[in-house]
């Protein structure tokens, strides 16, 4: 080998370490996992990753987000990006995930398991439920609220725990589900999370009278399910229909007779789920005499969640009045 042709191979070698050096510089440097929270808040550039592993949150942190991950993007909570949804606002998931630390650290308990351990232990799927308890006046009625997904994951951080935070904040208690992704599991988690709180209602200091079910695209349907169908249809106890079931955009369509009171709001450039469908299906459901109302917002697709910035904010705080107007009218 000559001189010039070693020079060659030595350079071409020099540059190929280099690079791959590099690239593993820049792959430690972008892993998350690396920072204590302990004595600060979580901010936008706070990796997601740090969020599920913060001590504080112990073994439910890995629920926070959908563990099914083909399904969300981003790295940290200021890039979180989730399929089929809009209008997700960084500073509401700094919001949320700083009001599950601060209660965490404050001792309160913040999510509780549906299912026992004999149970999970028989079936492992059912490890990966759950309710996410944000806390309203002691004593006050209560909400279940199920994110869409589209039945294969659960979107909860942007569709059902804004909703389940901004209802707190008016005094009620509200829990976000997290459920088995699925046309029976969904369901099926749901029931078991009414019964839960029935049978634990003591310990969780919570009113069962007059409760509502929330819901939003895939979590709708699960809401109007168990709402219209009942708990036993599902494998639990029978327990009350709930007062009031308000959903989201979703295209579901048939009409039982038995539908609780129903509140249905949706945009009007919703592709996944026209418009049409829920306006023809509430206006079904009406003709039942059952009471109901419905939201259409001009401009919006589908999964703009609790709607903040867009023309659709506020629809909460009249989902809210219209299940507070069951309660006077059934309570």
């Amino acid at each position: 080998m000559n001189k010039k042709t070693f020079l060659f191979i030595f350079l071409i070698c020099a540059m190929m370490i280099g690079i791959l050096t590099g690239c593993e510089k820049t792959i430690a440097q972008s892993e998350p996992g690396s920072s204590d929270w302990t004595d600060k808040a979580f901010t936008v550039n706070t990796p997601i990753r740090d969020v599920i592993n913060y001590p504080g949150f112990g073994n439910y942190g890995r629920l926070i987000f959908p563990v099914n991950e083909d399904y969300y993007s981003g790295s940290t909570l200021g890039t979180l990006s989730l399929t089929w949804y809009t209008q997700i606002r960084p500073e509401k998931t700094v919001e949320i995930c700083n009001y599950m630390k601060n209660h965490a650290d404050a001792g309160d308990v913040i999510f509780y398991d549906i299912y026992t351990d004999e149970e999970k232990a028989a079936d492992p799927s059912k490890n990966d439920t759950g309710l996410f308890f944000f806390r309203g006046e002691p004593g006050a009625k209560f909400a279940i609220v199920s994110s869409g997904g589209g039945m294969v994951y659960v979107g909860s951080m942007h569709d059902s725990y804004p909703h389940a935070l901004e209802i707190s904040k008016k005094g009620y208690n509200a829990f976000s589900l997290i459920y088995r992704a699925g046309y029976q599991t969904g369901p099926e988690d749901c029931a078991r999370a009414v019964a839960f709180i029935f049978e634990h209602a003591d310990e969780l200091g919570v009113d069962t009278s007059d409760y509502s079910l929330w819901g939003g695209s895939a979590g709708a349907r699960i809401a109007d399910w168990v709402g219209t169908n009942g708990t036993a249809y599902y494998g639990q106890k029978a327990y009350p229909q709930p007062a009031a079931v308000i959903m989201q955009y979703t295209a579901l369509s048939e009409v039982t007779g038995n539908e609780p009171a129903t509140y249905n709001c949706v945009g009007n450039r919703d592709g996944i789920a026209p418009y049409s469908v829920m306006l023809e299906r509430i206006n079904r459901i009406s003709a039942n005499g059952t009471d109901t109302m419905i939201e259409v917002f001009d401009g919006l697709s589908h999964g703009f969640g609790i709607g903040l910035g867009t023309v659709a904010e506020g629809w909460v705080d009249r989902a809210v009045a219209f299940w507070e107007r069951q309660m006077q009218e059934y309570g």
